[in-house]
C-alpha cells in the first residue's frame, strides 16, 4: 500500500495542529486570529474530519491581561469587554466530505489537555465590585489575586500556602456557533431581562451592581479574521453575543467534569458546526464562585469529533416555542482526583438579614459558601484567601433539597486532604496561640466605593 510523504511522517495518533498560541503576543496578533464573541459568520480557521485527532491551543480567557506577580492591580483594571478569547471556529465534516448540518449532534471527545509547555502557571481572582464584581461582591468588594504554580498534576500557590491538590483540567468554555435565528433569540430575551428590571438586583439582602445580562457590545470585540475597519465587522459586532453566559450551544458553562476522556454532545445550528473553545482551567470548584474563580491558564486540547445525523430531533427535546431551545449533554470521563474524606457545609434559603426566601437555591448555596468561608478562616487563613480557594479547589456543590417549603438546601463539600492540617471539628476548638499557623494573605487592591449595610450582622 502506498502512503503519502505527509502521512508517512506522522503517526496515526499524532494530533494535527489547527491553532498555535504564542503567549507573548496579543489575541489579535495570533495566527490565526482569535475571537471573543458568538456569531455564525465568524470565519473558520480549519476543517477536521470525523475521527481525526486534532490539537487546539488557547490563550487564557483575558488574553494575557493578568500577570504572574504579587499585585492585584491588573485584576482591578481588567478590560472585561475583551473576554473570552476563543480559538476556532473549527468546521467538522464526515468521511465523505459532507459537513455537519443544522439538526445534527456534534460529539466531541476530549482525548488530552493541559497547560501550554513553558507556561505552567495560572491565576484565580476576585474582581473589583465596580468592574465585574462576583457572587459575594458585597462581602468581598476588593480585587484580589492568587497565583498558582503547576507541578505535574498538582497546583500550589504562594498566596494560599498549606494547600495542594491535583487539577481536573478542563475548558471552561466550549461550544458550537449559533445560527442567525438563535442569535436573534439570545439578544431579544437578554435585552428583555435588562429592560424588565434595574441594573441592580438584590441577592441575599444585598444590593448588587452587576448587570442583569450582557447584551452585544462592539467595544473590545474581536471576530477572527474579519477586518476591524470593514462594514462586515461593524454589522457583526453589533449583533454578536457576549461569551459570558452558557447557552443552548454550550459555551461558558464552567463544568469542571469536562475533562480528559469525556464526551460532549453539542447541538449543531450552522453548516460545519463551527466549534470554538477557550477559558482553560487547571482546576475549579463547583460554582466557580468568585467569577474569575478557576485556576485560569493558557492551554491545549486534543479532540476527536463525530457527527450524529439528525441527532437533535432524535435525542434532544426542545423547551419553549422553538426547536432551537435545546441543551448539550455529556459523559464524565474516567479520570479525576480521588478523595475519600470531605467536610460538608449546609445552607438554606434564608439570607444574611434573616429574610426567608421561597426555595431559592442561589440564596442557599450562597449561605453554604459563606458558612464555609467563616469556618475555614479559623485555621489561619483570611476570608479572602478562602473565597479564592473555594473557586478553584475540587469542592463539590449540590442542590441537596428543593422540595421542602420554604427552604431549599444546598451543600458545599470540601476535600479535607488538600490541607496540610486537620480542619475537622475537635474537642478544644480550632487552633489558637502558638498552635495557629497564619498563612499571610492574597494580593489585594482596596475597594474605593461604598457598600450597602446589612440590617443584621453578616457572618463574614
Amino acid at each position: 500500500m502506498q502512503t503519502s510523504a505527509a502521512s508517512a511522517s506522522m503517526p496515526p495518533n499524532t494530533p494535527r495542529l489547527i491553532t498555535r498560541i504564542d503567549v507573548s503576543k496579543k489575541a489579535w496578533e495570533q495566527e490565526p486570529i482569535l475571537h471573543n464573541r458568538w456569531h455564525p459568520d465568524i470565519p473558520v480557521v480549519g476543517t477536521v474530519e470525523e475521527g481525526e485527532l486534532f490539537r487546539i491551543e488557547t490563550l487564557d480567557w483575558t488574553g494575557g491581561q493578568i500577570g504572574d506577580n504579587d499585585s492585584a492591580d491588573d485584576v482591578k483594571n481588567i478590560d472585561l469587554t475583551q473576554v473570552h478569547y476563543l480559538s476556532g471556529p473549527v468546521a467538522v465534516k464526515d468521511g465523505c466530505g459532507e459537513p455537519a448540518h443544522p439538526g445534527d449532534i456534534l460529539v466531541v471527545e476530549v482525548c488530552n489537555l493541559g497547560p501550554l509547555p513553558g507556561d505552567e502557571w495560572g491565576f484565580t481572582g476576585t474582581f473589583d465590585r465596580e468592574n465585574g464584581g462576583g457572587f459575594l461582591t458585597d462581602h468581598f468588594p476588593e480585587a484580589t489575586k492568587a497565583i498558582w504554580d503547576f507541578h505535574g498534576i498538582y497546583a500550589q500557590s504562594r498566596h494560599i500556602p498549606g494547600v495542594r491538590f491535583a487539577g481536573l483540567i478542563h475548558p471552561g468554555l466550549i461550544g458550537t456557533a449559533p445560527s442567525a435565528e438563535l442569535l436573534a433569540i439570545w439578544n431579544e430575551r437578554e435585552r428583555k431581562v435588562c429592560s424588565d428590571g434595574p441594573e441592580a438586583l438584590t441577592l441575599g439582602g444585598c444590593l448588587h451592581t452587576r448587570p442583569l445580562a450582557l447584551v452585544p457590545e462592539p467595544e473590545g470585540a474581536l471576530l477572527g479574521s474579519v477586518p476591524k475597519d470593514s462594514p462586515e465587522f461593524k454589522r457583526m459586532a453589533a449583533e454578536a453575543a457576549r461569551t459570558i453566559p452558557g447557552r443552548e450551544n454550550g459555551g461558558n458553562c464552567d463544568i469542571k467534569n469536562l475533562s480528559r476522556g469525556c464526551k460532549v454532545y453539542f447541538p449543531v445550528f450552522v453548516e460545519g458546526a463551527k466549534l470554538s473553545m477557550g477559558d482553560m482551567h487547571f482546576s475549579q470548584g463547583d460554582g466557580e464562585v468568585s467569577f474569575c474563580g478557576a485556576i485560569e491558564m493558557s492551554g491545549f486540547l486534543e479532540l476527536k469529533c463525530e457527527i450524529l445525523r439528525g441527532g437533535m430531533e432524535q435525542y434532544m427535546t426542545p423547551m419553549g416555542p422553538t426547536k432551537l431551545h435545546v441543551m448539550p449533554l455529556f459523559e464524565i470521563g474516567p479520570l479525576e482526583p480521588r478523595f475519600s474524606e470531605w467536610l460538608v457545609f449546609e445552607g438554606i434559603s434564608v439570607d444574611e438579614t434573616g429574610k426567608q426566601h421561597y426555595l431559592d437555591a442561589s440564596i442557599a448555596f450562597k449561605r453554604a459558601v459563606l458558612n464555609c468561608i467563616d469556618y475555614l478562616s479559623k485555621f489561619g487563613y483570611t476570608k479572602r484567601q478562602i473565597y479564592l480557594l473555594l473557586s478553584c479547589c475540587p469542592c463539590e456543590g449540590r442542590v441537596s433539597g428543593i422540595v421542602d417549603v420554604p427552604n431549599a438546601c444546598c451543600t458545599l463539600a470540601i476535600p479535607t486532604a488538600i490541607f496540610d492540617q486537620d480542619i475537622r471539628p475537635k474537642k478544644g476548638g480550632p487552633p489558637v496561640g502558638p498552635k495557629l499557623i497564619t498563612r499571610g494573605d492574597a494580593p489585594m487592591t482596596p475597594y474605593a466605593g461604598s457598600l450597602p449595610t446589612f440590617k443584621n450582622p453578616c457572618p463574614c
